[in-house]
């Protein structure tokens, strides 16, 4: 094991130990061998930058570097996006630790030397983020390198595999080139790629929304402030936030087109799918604070006349998210709302029964035009899950779930 810290600077010679430079970085081509030190970048006296490939490379340790090739011989060092230099790209940059959900700052790299009989490899084992690292650091180049281990070894290492480690890069055209996806990331729940999102800065955030599946990124989008929200929506391409909003419930997707900028919101509504963007429009309408102002449209509604068969059919139909769904509520051919009924309720009757014998009583519901501390007090009153919406006349405008009331309360407390 060797760590990039005691290869920084390292002294490094040509076959016929011609002094070349020092070394100053490791490049990663991770198209090819991700695991695998391509180039050695070394500068010579003159700050030339010069790149001796991986199967040039006799000899590595903590002493020196000895080349295979002639000084002479040795290559100018050539810029290339698709590389990975550990020194630039990683050392010191944050990265995403998806094991512990978290963001880190990587301190140091470790790699496991694989000599053989023409050359010797470096193979990236893990990025450490621990305080021997840290330590490592600090005394590098102030005490000998044997020193500096003894030291470190009493401080706790803290390593990431390198096979798990989620680079961040901003540039979308170098992210495709260095192949950095966020798969293991998109498999966390959306809080904790919330949390994830708001440890990171604003640049790092458009880099992982851009990446991430849209119905992924929406669901993260849902769980982050309305300032991040906002912010990181004004700042992509109008139709990538189009595709986003669309993924997000109606409600959500309202709340935040209302903060977002007149010209901005008008522009994602056009580039929305005319059913989704008109079923965000009826939510605008209403005013923000009030009972409209909360509620979302997507809910299970069907006929009082029907039965546990029709409310059934109406479940399958149904494309919203499932996981908000309590009740069903009946209308008549008025579409006023006259009775809701329990999905418990459902599951456990008999196919033909009718649905109103299932009612709740007594029918809970608010008009559009109340305030927010008049559907919390329902909510808390009557332990409710979901609050169905009328307007003056008791026509159903829509449903205020629990999860919203709780976020109302939270951001007032």
């Amino acid at each position: 094991m060797i760590h990039f810290t005691e290869l920084d600077n390292l002294p490094t010679y040509d076959v016929k130990g011609r002094y070349v430079g020092v070394l100053t970085d490791l490049l990663v081509n991770p198209s090819q061998h991700p695991n695998l030190v391509a180039h050695y970048l070394v500068k010579s006296p003159k700050k030339q930058l010069f790149s001796i490939p991986h199967d040039q490379m006799q000899s590595i340790s903590v002493r020196a570097a000895i080349a295979t090739a002639s000084r002479d011989d040795i290559q100018p060092y050539s810029p290339d996006e698709g590389m990975i230099r550990l020194k630039k790209d990683v050392l010191d940059q944050q990265i995403i630790d998806v094991t512990d959900r978290k963001v880190v700052r990587v301190n140091d790299v470790d790699f496991d030397i694989q000599p053989s009989d023409r050359h010797t490899e470096l193979e990236i084992m893990a990025v450490n983020i621990g305080l021997a690292a840290a330590v490592q650091r600090l005394l590098q180049g102030v005490l000998a390198k044997h020193t500096v281990r003894l030291i470190t070894s009493r401080f706790p290492t803290k390593t990431i595999p390198w096979g798990v480690v989620n680079l961040i890069e901003p540039d979308p055209a170098r992210r495709v080139k260095l192949r950095i996806s966020y798969e293991r990331l998109a498999e966390l729940h959306p809080a904790d790629i919330a949390d994830i999102l708001e440890e990171l800065s604003h640049n790092d955030q458009k880099s992982v929304i851009e990446s991430l599946d849209e119905e992924t990124a929406a669901q993260a989008l849902s769980e982050i402030p309305t300032r991040m929200q906002v912010s990181l929506l004004e700042s992509i391409p109008t139709g990538k936030a189009a595709d986003l909003v669309e993924e997000m419930p109606p409600d959500e997707a309202a709340d935040v087109l209302q903060e977002l900028s007149p010209e901005t919101s008008a522009q994602v509504l056009a580039n929305m799918e005319s059913e989704e963007a008109e079923e965000v429009r009826e939510l605008l309408g209403f005013e923000e604070n009030t009972a409209g102002g909360m509620m979302t449209n997507e809910y299970i509604v069907v006929g009082d006349a029907a039965t546990i068969e029709g409310a059934i059919v109406a479940l399958k139909i149904f494309e919203g998210d499932l996981e908000s769904i309590h009740s069903f509520y009946l209308i008549d051919e008025d579409c006023v709302l006259t009775g809701a009924v329990l999905l418990a309720r459902v599951i456990l009757a008999s196919r033909d029964s009718p649905l109103k014998d299932l009612s709740s009583d007594p029918l809970i519901s608010v008009p559009f035009h109340a305030d927010e501390k008049t559907v919390a007090g329902l909510f808390q009153k009557y332990n409710l899950l979901t609050l169905p919406v009328v307007d003056d006349n008791g026509r159903l405008l829509g449903v205020i779930t629990a999860d919203d009331v709780l976020d109302l309360l939270i951001n007032h407390h």
